[in-house]
């Protein structure tokens, strides 16, 4: 039987970090929760087992039911008929599979019937459910929706709506509208406060809602009359039993075709409000926004990986000039650096979930007791480097996807350009990943302070700083030579101290700091896993060409030369 999870030893490798005791400890809160469900964990090997038997069951249902769907879903896709989506067959049967498995509350509390696991194996089971289906991961990552309402929302709301989510129902975020994009300052959807009944009533369009007919949506809309930008929106919860919006239509879009991405309309539906009015963009939306962009980069990750095995696949059985194609340089190197990105970027991920757990269990429990001040710098340490991390992944992995797909085709010649083979489907999945939920330009955007403030080199020379073994000390060498030329272009462009000029060279100093940080966490398995070796030393020389073309592009950049640029 076909397990994604058992036939990907590097899951297991990065689900057993040395950080994971801390991890579970703060979550299972001491592992209190034993006397009160029977399936709460009494330790920590207890609760590491428990991740393991949950994940095999995920890679089961990938392996057996999602993939296999994968196809006839992207060929059926959703239908909407009197403002009503209909899921592709196979897509109702992914959902039927895992609700019955009892995923769908894989991070929230057990007091809701949830699992209460960490971030990180949440995020192994998006990389699983992305690689058999990227698609259906925009349906099932959506619970991810019922984390920012479990953070913002009021006891009553998590009983009444939580519970739901981890019993089966899906969640939506309604944030975009046609006028209003990545600039979500611009958001019109029109809430009006009703004395009468006691709710709020919400009104206008909202376009590219993954999911939009969900049973349960996150509705961000302009709570204050006059206000016109951030400070007058606030967040909304709606119920679909409550009616007043119906699906306009469904966007016949190029990849991902079994999400359901929708234009809603609102007509008076009523909702009620999650959080305090004001804070809808400037606190919860950017708390949902980060997780989202973590499951994204998980998203990315599983497209690479599958991108990967379909391209060595095919690479070791067609055959030209008398021997498999895997035997030529051309075709070897790809799928080297094929492997080597992707698990680049999985390390990439599987830190940043780290980074996520920590500060967000802590900032759980600050919710419930007064930390302690050792506590409190260690929630504050953690939020930065989260902080940090989330962005570059987001970055690197969703560019290295759509890098990946596209060579998967490649190696297949002209057969992956035809809907025979999978990898053509893969391509398609991948373009979405670096726009939605903040383009790379707005992930460089979100990093670049973090360059410009020295968070990633401080955590790069940390890394540096580890011991590693002897026979790792070639690779070292190369990481602390990069790092060295990414702190000389860093300062070379800040001390100019001409923002528009330090902002046109943003994405190659972020680009190189995420090459530094992928290749010291790439050298770290490789000196607990040889397994990672092949890749550590295919990405650190990649990498360290790039970072030499970064270097020799911004040392001979002349300043004046950015008008050739704006001419445009």
């Amino acid at each position: 039987m076909a397990n994604f999870y058992l036939d990907n030893p590097s899951l297991k490798h990065h689900l057993h970090h040395p950080l994971m005791k801390r991890i579970v400890k703060l979550k299972e809160r001491n592992y209190a929760d034993k006397d009160t469900f029977d399936y709460a964990p009494i330790d920590f090997e207890d609760a590491m087992d428990s991740y393991d038997k949950v994940l095999e069951i995920v890679g089961e249902i990938c392996g057996e039911i999602i993939a296999p769907n994968a196809e006839s879903v992207d060929h059926e896709g959703p239908t909407v008929a009197d403002g009503r989506v209909t899921y592709a067959r196979g897509t109702q049967e992914n959902l039927d599979a895992v609700r019955k498995a009892g995923l769908m509350g894989i991070a929230l509390p057990r007091r809701y019937n949830g699992l209460n696991f960490p971030i990180v194996p949440y995020m192994m089971a998006a990389d699983l459910v992305s690689r058999a289906d990227a698609g259906f991961e925009n349906l099932w990552g959506l619970q991810d929706c019922a984390e920012t309402l479990y953070e913002f929302g009021n006891e009553d709301q998590h009983q009444r709506f939580i519970t739901r989510v981890c019993n089966g129902e899906t969640m939506s975020m309604d944030l975009t509208e046609p006028d209003a994009g990545s600039d979500l300052q611009s958001v019109m959807l029109k809430a009006t406060y009703n004395k009468a009944d006691g709710y709020w009533h919400l009104n206008g369009v909202k376009r590219f809602i993954t999911n939009g007919d969900a049973d349960i949506h996150l509705v961000l809309a302009r709570s204050e009359e006059g206000a016109r930008d951030g400070r007058g929106l606030s967040m909304f919860i709606y119920d679909k039993r409550d009616g007043g919006v119906t699906v306009r239509r469904i966007e016949n879009k190029l990849g991902i075709k079994g999400s359901p991405t929708c234009e809603l309309v609102y007509r008076n539906a009523r909702a009620e409000l999650c959080g305090d009015r004001k804070l809808g963009l400037i606190k919860y939306v950017m708390a949902l926004m980060n997780s989202a962009r973590l499951g994204i980069t998980a998203q990315a990750v599983g497209l690479s990986e599958a991108a990967y095995r379909e391209a060595l696949s095919y690479a070791q059985d067609r055959k030209q000039f008398g021997k498999a194609i895997i035997e030529f340089p051309a075709v070897y190197e790809m799928i080297a650096l094929i492997r080597a990105k992707t698990d680049a970027t999985r390390t990439l991920l599987y830190e940043t979930s780290r980074f996520v757990d920590v500060y967000k269990v802590l900032e759980d429990i600050s919710r419930e007791r007064k930390l302690t001040p050792e506590e409190r710098q260690e929630m504050k340490k953690y939020s930065k480097l989260a902080d940090a991390f989330t962005p570059i992944g987001k970055a690197m992995a969703t560019e290295y996807a759509n890098q990946n797909t596209y060579d998967a085709i490649q190696i297949h010649g002209g057969s992956g350009f035809m809907k025979d083979y999978a990898c053509e489907r893969l391509y398609r999945d991948a373009r979405i990943t670096n726009i939605y939920e903040g383009t790379t330009q707005l992930q460089v955007v979100a990093a670049i302070r973090h360059v410009t403030t020295g968070t990633y080199l401080a955590k790069i020379r940390e890394y540096e700083g580890l011991e590693y073994k002897p026979e790792l000390e070639d690779l070292k060498k190369k990481l602390i030579a990069m790092t060295d030329q990414y702190e000389k272009v860093v300062s070379m462009v800040v001390e100019t101290k001409d923002n528009e000029y330090i902002d046109f060279q943003a994405r190659r100093m972020v680009e190189a700091a995420a090459h530094c940080v992928m290749g010291y966490l790439l050298l770290q398995d490789t000196n607990v896993n040889d397994s990672f070796r092949r890749s550590a030393e295919v990405y650190i020389n990649y990498a360290q060409a790039e970072v030499n073309k970064i270097d020799a592009y911004i040392s001979s950049f002349d300043r004046e030369d950015l008008g050739y640029f704006k001419a445009q």
